[in-house]
């Protein structure tokens, strides 16, 4: 094979003078290396990101090898080019990130294609960068290990040559313009190629790798945290069970629809039309009962295709044996691949959906047509893959077809001769020692004996088993594979983009399943996030009683939720609900619901409880500030956040102080924001800012102080002001504990209502409050379907709806100054009546006017 250099493959002078080999170092240049041997862990400061969480998060289901470049722009709002190249999947993913000092979304997409080896350039390690010490902190996280690479390896024209010749003719120039100002991630390209062929001895034919550039914008950002405690991928007690979102929806029949199904739950779509052709395509499936089975049956004769044509097309610089074994069950297993995509093409017929066309007519038989004629010469016909070592060895040396090679077929004649000697020779043995043999091979040993412990308990074992491994020389394949090999490589961009197709459909099958079995339904990409009779999808599978669903919506006038409610309510369920449903929503997936719209979240945040446990929280408060620190560092108006029991882990003082300096900066942020908390005071404190609302789980308690759980969301906060005193009924604790308990509830009580009063400024927010949700609902109404009469109707009740607000507002307004007109008569030195009155008002109709008219215009 020709060296890659006289290929007119791109070189960096690698084989220089001084050395032959590049110089791949750590640290101190002492060669190619292993993870760092260090003991420091994350401390939690800012820009280490959040806590870990463990490797296990979201560990891959299977090893793969993933080697990945990484480089950085210096400066306040760092640049990010990162590379990978999965040598199992045979495909290459280039990026470029926009970062901030944290480094949170470089580490976000790092742990989400857990690279096993992470190449940075030399001098970033000395002195260290920020980047590459944030990176040796995640190490353990990440399961990867550091190689340094000397900087002229990170070559921008090399990395360019390297897509002109490796990515698939028909995608060379779309590359070329979408990598275009992006030097980093180009420069990334470059030495994680360059290290794959140099470093690894691993090459790629020409036009035979999936290289694609990921927008840094084209998907949602969940961090580890968040996939953790909502339990995307793995399920917080049982790890490998199935209860978890990825469990849930894994329906799947093929390894590569589990893996792109993994990879979608991790990075959501942030595309409304791609959504929605996944949603066609998903509905389609969901009608056509026929087409649905069809489809499912097609699917459960594939192979792992990835692996297969990854496998035909890396060229290791020194072939072996081994190689050369494998590479007969590689076309062994391409054969049954092509032969298993004309069922897809046959169940897909008669269908509508933009995805499920384009999917059939990439499965039509002329686009596989020349590849099973390149293999149908060569191999013979019943040829199938095996899955036992004896069987795939014997597939091995029969799969070339007889006259194509006369050494093979002589080769052929010597291995049947043998296999016929080894079976005799064993049972000549049974019968001479009078013991049932059991003649086996695998891989490893070969060929030996089985003998079963309870033939030998009453007499020992004959001299003649000393040796019981039969070792065979077999000839198994010659160049004729390899031919068929290097011809099939040019077939290999259609093979692949079929690949890919009949993952996306055992993706969206998989969705099918599970959404018919669930009753779930198809969301609405809109500007308000509404659903109707929600459920949580893990929840409602894993009881057995009927779950309660419950209604959830959001606007910018309602983007801040203060959900109160008693212990074992249900607030961490009816908040993760909705989070999953967003995630379900963007990955192309029905939802378990009436009706839900949702709009497009481009960052998902989750701070929960893990533990219900008062003492494990004490112990936790500090790894709680510093998750709630970094989403208040990153959360914007596109991202959504659930917050649940924040500030639990210290004094109850020092708590609602902390849970509303948080709420009020994430009311400020303009987020989407569920925020469920034991404090009631932060619901009363907080429901008079524009933006937020309180909402409560219901509970009833009867006159013999029974409590009913009803988890069903209500409007106010929660109503029983004593509710952790009820429960304490019902565990039951002492009656002479419960009844001091009331009588100190009942003073404290006292005590803060007389001190409360209705000020001016509160009674100002009320107001803008009201006005601002009446310019929300008009909006809503111009841009809506509304018409005619229906139109009219609806606006006469929002007219109506609103005068008694605000008149009630208005007498709340004059209550509050006819009382506060009272203590100042009282009080020595008091303004005169009309000089207070015109002091408290501070908010005009003009204000108000100003107030409505910052914005959108109000549509007449």
């Amino acid at each position: 094979m020709a060296s890659r250099s006289s290929r007119g493959r791109p070189s960096t002078s690698l084989t220089s003078a001084s050395t032959s080999y590049p110089s791949y170092l750590y640290a101190d240049n002492t060669g190619t290396t292993s993870r760092p041997r260090t003991s420091r862990r994350s401390n939690g400061r800012p820009g280490t990101g959040r806590p870990r969480t463990g490797a296990s998060t979201i560990a891959r289901v299977e090893a793969q090898q993933v080697v990945c470049a990484v480089s950085e722009s210096r400066g306040i709002s760092p640049t990010v080019g990162l590379a990978f190249v999965n040598l199992d999947t045979g495909e290459a993913v280039l990026c470029q990130i926009c970062d901030s000092q944290t480094y949170v979304r470089t580490i976000h997409k790092l742990r989400v294609y857990g690279p096993s080896e992470i190449l940075i350039v030399t001098t970033a390690a000395s002195p260290k960068s920020k980047l590459f010490s944030i990176i040796e902190e995640n190490l353990e996280v990440l399961d990867s290990k550091i190689t340094l690479l000397d900087r002229r390896y990170w070559a921008e024209s090399t990395g360019l040559e390297y897509i002109q010749q490796l990515a698939f003719k028909e995608d060379v120039e779309a590359i070329k313009i979408s990598v275009g100002g992006n030097y980093f991630a180009v420069c990334c390209t470059a030495a994680v190629l360059k290290y794959i062929e140099l470093g690894l001895t691993k090459t790629f034919p020409y036009h035979s790798l999936r290289i694609k550039y990921e927008p840094s914008e084209g998907s949602m950002m969940i961090d580890v945290s968040t996939i953790y405690a909502l339990e995307l991928i793995q399920n917080l007690q049982t790890p490998k069970s199935r209860d978890c979102l990825f469990g849930l929806l894994n329906e799947t029949l093929t390894p590569m629809g589990s893996r792109l199904l993994r990879s979608n739950i991790l990075q959501p779509l942030t595309d409304p039309e791609t959504l929605n052709t996944r949603y066609d395509a998903l509905e389609e499936l969901t009608t056509k009962e026929e087409m649905f089975y069809s489809t499912k049956a097609a699917l459960k004769s594939f192979l792992d295709a990835d692996k297969i044509l990854t496998a035909l097309i890396i060229i290791p610089k020194e072939p072996n044996l081994q190689h050369t074994e494998q590479s007969v069950n590689n076309i062994i297993m391409l054969k049954q691949f092509v032969n298993s995509v004309n069922p897809i093409y046959e169940a897909l017929t008669g269908a509508r959906c933009t995805m499920l066309v384009n999917i059939r007519e990439l499965c039509a038989p002329e686009n596989v047509l020349q590849v099973q004629r390149l293999v149908d010469a060569v191999i013979n016909e019943n040829t199938t893959y095996a899955g036992q070592p004896l069987e795939l060895r014997n597939q091995r040396t029969y799969a070339v077809k007889s006259g194509v090679n006369g050494l093979l077929d002589v080769a052929r004649t010597t291995y049947k001769e043998a296999m016929e000697d080894a079976y005799q020779h064993s049972t000549e043995l049974s019968e001479e020692y009078d013991l049932p043999l059991e003649l086996k091979y695998d891989n490893a040993r070969q060929f030996y004996i089985r003998i079963a412990a309870s033939e030998l308990e009453q007499r020992p074992l004959p001299p003649v088993f000393t040796n019981v491994f039969r070792k065979k020389n077999m000839f198994e394949c010659d160049e004729a594979v390899q031919d068929l090999i290097t011809a099939v490589r040019e077939q290999m961009s259609i093979l692949f983009k079929i690949c890919e197709s009949i993952a996306m459909l055992d993706m969206v099958s998989s969705f099918a399943h599970t959404a018919t079995s669930q009753d779930y339904v198809r969301p609405q990409i809109t500007d308000t996030l509404a659903i109707k009779s929600g459920r949580h999808p893990i929840r409602e599978k894993l009881q057995h009683t009927k779950f309660i669903p419950n209604d959830v919506y959001a606007t910018q006038q309602t983007r801040f939720q203060v959900i109160t409610g008693c212990n074992m309510s249900g607030k961490s369920t009816y908040i993760r609900s909705i989070a999953l449903m967003a995630v379900m929503a963007q990955i192309g997936s029905f939802v378990p619901a009436q009706y839900a719209s949702f709009p497009i979240l481009h960052q998902l945040f989750a701070r929960v409880s893990m533990d219900d446990s008062i003492e494990a929280n004490v112990s936790t408060f500090a790894a709680e500030m510093r998750e709630t620190a970094f989403i208040l560092r990153n959360i914007d108006r596109r991202s959504m956040a659930i917050i649940d029991e924040l500030g639990r882990g210290t004094s109850t003082r020092d708590g609602i102080a902390i849970a509303l300096a948080i709420a009020e900066a994430l009311v400020e942020s303009r987020a989407l924001v569920w925020f469920a908390t034991h404090f009631r005071d932060l619901a009363t404190i907080m429901a008079e800012r524009n933006g937020v609302i309180s909402l409560h789980l219901a509970v009833e308690i009867t006159e013999n102080d029974a409590m009913t759980m009803l988890y069903k969301i209500a409007e106010g906060a929660v109503q029983e002001s004593h509710y952790g005193l009820a429960l304490a009924r019902v565990v039951p604790l002492p009656l002479g504990v419960l009844e001091h308990a009331e009588v100190v509830a009942q003073k404290l009580e006292n005590n803060i209502l007389r001190r409360k009063k209705t000020s001016a400024a509160v009674i100002r927010e009320r107001r803008r409050k009201l006005i601002l949700n009446l310019k929300e609902h008009l909006v809503q109404a111009q841009n809506g379907t509304m018409q005619g009469d229906v139109l009219a109707a609806w606006l006469k009740e929002l007219q109506r709806e609103f005068v008694v607000r605000m008149t009630a507002i208005d007498e709340q307004a004059a209550q509050a100054e006819t009382e506060e007109d009272s203590e100042d008569e009282g009080r020595p030195g008091s303004h005169d009546g009309e000089s207070a009155q015109r002091e408290r008002s501070v908010i005009t109709v003009e204000e108000e006017s100003e107030t409505v008219s910052t914005g959108e215009t109000m549509s007449e």
